[in-house]
């Protein structure tokens, strides 16, 4: 397989001195986390989705969800003090990230925005999340999220 990319998040972590760990996989369009995590041999609740969506005045936001769960947009929208939430199409989705949809990191964004991390998700080990380019992810230690983005902490997982 070729080499890991050079990202706007990767160069981010390393900037920041965080340890993570490159992981290529061949990217199937709507093959979502499952491919990943199959492709990888690691369990998809720890291959974590990075969703971009809205509020109801269009403000941007992420949330970062295990990659065998959905997001509850009422759950979320309640907890963060908005009517409504929902996704981004994805070409609105890529301008406010700048990563093309299935490819999206919530690390090195173009616009900064608030990220809102499934609380679970901060319990794992070890979370492979995307590395800022299809079919490229990066193994970190959720712990470590916290030193570079801004992560607030909610429960909007359904199962």
């Amino acid at each position: 397989m070729s080499k890991a990319p050079s990202t706007a998040a990767t160069r981010l972590l390393k900037e920041r001195k965080i340890p993570y760990a490159e992981h290529l996989y061949p990217y199937e369009d709507h093959g979502g986390t499952a491919v990943a995590a199959r492709t990888l041999g690691v369990d998809e609740h720890a291959v974590i989705k990075t969703l971009i969506l809205e509020d109801e005045g269009g403000k941007p936001l992420v949330v970062l969800m295990h990659g065998d769960r959905e997001v509850s947009t009422k759950a979320l929208a309640r907890q963060i003090g908005c009517k409504t939430v929902q996704i981004c199409k994805p070409e609105v989705a890529q301008k406010h990230s700048g990563y093309l949809v299935g490819g999206t990191s919530p690390l090195g964004t173009r616009k900064a925005m608030p990220v809102y991390v499934e609380a679970s998700i901060l319990a794992l080990d070890r979370a492979w999340i995307n590395g800022g380019s299809r079919g490229f992810l990066v193994g970190v230690a959720p712990a470590d999220l916290a030193q570079v983005l801004p992560l607030v902490r909610v429960e909007a997982a359904l199962a």
